[in-house]
């Protein structure tokens, strides 16, 4: 079997990698060595740089928590495989230390609307009589939105704003708060008032929601991308108040970073 033709049913693999550089072994490189690894880099990100995959997006990280840090985007899993190791071939051996990766999938939520819904929406809210060419009309246009949020969660095409905030996720299994034993009409409920908050950013933030369960630490992956870092603080702390977050949710480590390409990153980490 070809690696080739390990793929998702429908989306993509994304992968999360943050590198910290070791400094001795860089400067024992030299300099030489340091404008051949950026040269290599920036080659790469040339050759991977399709809208939605394949494609690799660079990035500084803040705060120590890493200094390189990398989203790789590709409908292989065997391509994503190989993209890292490309990348990691881009620098001398020992000149940087894996310090945190993140493997995840574009997934279409369990609670996503259904044409079921929509009909019971129109008949409901709107008083629309089936059958109707104001109907048909209703349907036809929130089938087409619909239409165009499944293809940007399973083939995104992520904003190059200037922050990407990245952390996993799970819903909490702890006794009474076990987001699992809720039925889905209740998880439904929860979701729809936890997208109403998302969507007052619109314009600040925008958001992939990867699903990592089996595959990773946690069940899923959040990036947020935005042009300013209080957009991020501020979006978090209301979604805290749902309380699909304050009673179910339990947060991996938050990683933000900048968004820069070869050339800036090494004046940014004075390389």
């Amino acid at each position: 079997m070809s690696i080739s033709s390990v793929k998702l049913s429908r989306g993509i693999h994304v992968v999360h990698l943050f590198y910290t550089v070791d400094r001795v072994r860089w400067t024992e490189l030299g300099a030489a060595e340091s404008q051949k690894a950026q040269a290599a880099l920036t080659a790469l990100l040339a050759k991977y740089n399709e809208p939605s995959n394949p494609r690799i997006r660079s990035y500084a990280n803040v705060s120590g928590r890493a200094d390189f840090a990398f989203i790789i985007y590709a409908a292989e899993l065997g391509l994503a495989g190989e993209m890292h190791h490309e990348l990691e071939a881009c620098f001398a051996p020992g000149a940087l230390k894996l310090t945190y990766r993140y493997l995840s999938v574009t997934e279409l939520p369990e609670y996503v609307t259904s044409e079921e819904d929509m009909k019971n929406q129109l008949v409901q809210r709107e008083k629309l009589e089936p059958g109707s060419e104001l109907y048909a009309k209703r349907l036809k246009e929130m089938l087409d939105r619909q239409a165009m949020y499944e293809r940007y969660r399973l083939y995104p095409e992520m904003e190059d704003w200037e922050i990407m905030c990245f952390y996993g996720m799970s819903k909490r299994r702890l006794g009474a708060d076990n987001w699992y034993m809720l039925d889905l009409a209740t998880r439904k409920k929860l979701m729809a008032t936890h997208a109403i908050t998302g969507r007052k950013f619109a314009g600040r933030i925008s958001q992939l929601i990867t699903g990592s369960t089996g595959l990773d630490d946690y069940e899923w992956g959040v990036t947020l991308i935005a042009h300013q870092t209080d957009a991020i603080k501020e979006i978090i702390y209301e979604m805290r108040f749902d309380e699909v977050s304050a009673r179910y949710g339990d947060f991996g480590p938050f990683y933000i970073n900048l968004r820069l390409d070869p050339a800036d990153i090494w004046s940014h980490l004075k390389l």
